[in-house]
């Protein structure tokens, strides 16, 4: 039990042990001296020494510390430094007119230093009056002068002492009270009294400790080793267990730890990443994803377009392809959408609401399988901030081009990637989604529900057709910070930019991986 106690600790346990049990921090210091030999005779550190070790004890449940009440002490303030050397105000008075020979004009009297308080002081005490001497006004000794005064006595005292506790009451405390009626003679603190009291373990501990207690070393010095000191003295043990303080050491912020997770487990799958601009034609996020153009998410309470530049040229070699897939279907087997599709519609520039338009920008350069690409970038919606929706934050895209491809296969890709993630109580739902069919949604299992995390499905012909790819296109997507949310535990998707230190320097993805497969 007593073995891992720092000696310093086995000290104060000791001392109150043999002190009933109870003690001040005061008679614990003092105490000390008798069961350590040696130790230092400097009270401050001692005292120090004494409060640090009963904090450490306070810890480990061996005493207790009550606070009982306040204890009052003055120390010297600036005038108080300056009276100690050259005297009160009022004796400075006195001694002047006793040089002068009982009697000075006032006038010479106020050219001391402090004359005001000096006279005012020396009148209240009775040792000068003021009379009048041809029409002057005359400072003139009263009587008997005593050597010092209990005042001068006690500035004295403080002067050699440091500091002096204030009485309840009695004949110190009325100096006490007069000085500090003269402002920046003496400082009033106010310390509180802390008891400290042992516990049944503490108690018990020090029951074996010995009554005298041996100083024991920490860490060994160069000059312990060069002198073979080391070889007298004694070793610390170390408290493996003992309570240290936390170091929030640098970490990447939780959105950029599981970016870098999503992207670990795409290129163990084999997939290589590919990045698109922010500032996109509608060609490339609308058109090129048979999207027509009086579709509502075209509009401006949906999506952020620039002012300036205003407008951007599609490839040349792709715009025909497109209007007749949006008018006729052109090559595809279906009937598009059947409207005069406009040039200067698909010319607009805007801040991207998808990585998809990263993706098709890919397929319309790289044709043939077999391709695995993907994609984690930022996107922009013109939506209302609230605790689930941002104006901006991450997508997640991934597409697979094989010539046997098929929605079994995409299956069997989404469950390896959302397992290397830590989720793998995966199914799949029929959906909707503008540009594939079969569409699905992905769903994981957490803490006995159901959540809906992604689409996914299979690219329509409308949408590879005019880029010449003619197999299948695998793709999936999913948000970021809606995967984020659900892996660390959030009800508020705002908190990833609250820059809250306490959340940032405890939230670990790995842990909160282990939490998620305990739900």
């Amino acid at each position: 039990m007593t073995e891992a106690l720092h000696w310093l600790e086995k000290a104060v346990l000791r001392s109150l042990y043999e002190l009933g049990g109870a003690a001040s921090y005061e008679e614990l210091a003092a105490k000390a001296v008798s069961t350590v030999p040696g130790w230092g005779r400097d009270g401050v550190s001692m005292l120090s020494s004494v409060a640090k070790a009963c904090g450490w004890l306070r810890d480990k449940g061996y005493v207790t510390v009550e606070e009982e009440r306040s204890r009052k002490f003055v120390t010297l303030d600036a005038e108080g430094e300056e009276y100690v050397v050259k005297g009160l105000p009022e004796r400075r008075v006195v001694e002047f007119l006793q040089r002068r020979g009982g009697e000075a004009s006032i006038d010479e009297v106020k050219a001391l230093e402090r004359a005001d308080v000096g006279l005012m002081w020396a009148r209240r005490r009775g040792w000068v009056e003021f009379t009048k001497k041809n029409d002057a006004t005359m400072v003139v000794l009263k009587g008997p002068v005593p050597p010092s005064t209990d005042v001068e006595d006690f500035l004295r005292e403080l002067k050699r002492d440091g500091e002096v506790e204030v009485p309840d009451a009695g004949a110190l405390r009325e100096v006490v009270d007069e000085l500090l009626r003269r402002r920046h003679v003496v400082k009033l603190v106010e310390r509180p009294v802390r008891k400290v009291v042992l516990t049944e373990k503490g108690r018990e501990a020090a029951s074996l400790l010995e009554e005298t207690v041996v100083p024991e070393v920490t860490r060994l010095t160069p000059e312990l080793i060069r002198t073979g000191r080391w070889r007298e003295l004694k070793l610390s043990r170390y408290d493996v267990r003992a309570p240290t303080p936390p170091v929030f050491a640098a970490k990447r912020h939780p959105l950029t730890e599981l970016i870098r997770m999503v992207r670990q487990a795409y290129v163990e799958m084999g997939f290589e990443e590919i990045e698109g601009p922010i500032v996109e034609l509608a060609f490339w996020n609308f058109d090129a994803l048979f999207q027509p153009q009086d579709h509502p998410a075209r509009e401006m309470q949906d999506t952020f377009y620039l002012l300036e530049p205003r407008a951007g040229d599609p490839p040349a070699q792709h715009v025909e392809a497109v209007r007749r897939v949006h008018e006729n279907g052109g090559d595809t087997g279906s009937k598009g959408w059947r409207y005069k599709w406009s040039l200067e519609e698909a010319r607009r520039l805007l801040l991207r609401t998808h990585t998809t338009a990263t993706t098709i920008r890919h397929l319309a350069t790289v044709k043939q399988p077999p391709v695995k690409v993907f994609c984690v970038d930022r996107i922009f919606r013109n939506e209302k901030v609230d605790w689930k929706h941002l104006a901006e934050f991450h997508q997640i895209e991934g597409i697979v081009v094989e010539r046997d491809a098929s929605l079994r296969m995409l299956m069997g890709v989404l469950r390896d990637f959302y397992s290397r993630l830590g989720l793998r109580e995966i199914r799949f739902k029929p959906s909707y989604f503008p540009y594939t069919e079969p569409s699905m949604e992905v769903e994981v299992r957490l803490g006995g529900r159901w959540l809906e995390l992604g689409g996914s499905g299979i690219f329509r012909p409308e949408t590879t057709y005019p880029f010449g790819v003619k197999h299948p296109v695998l793709a999936w997507g999913l948000g970021l910070e809606r995967l984020a949310m659900v892996i660390y535990g959030l009800e508020d998707i705002r908190t990833f930019h609250l820059n809250d230190l306490g959340w940032l320097r405890n939230v670990s993805p790995f842990q909160a991986f282990r939490t998620m497969r305990g739900m």
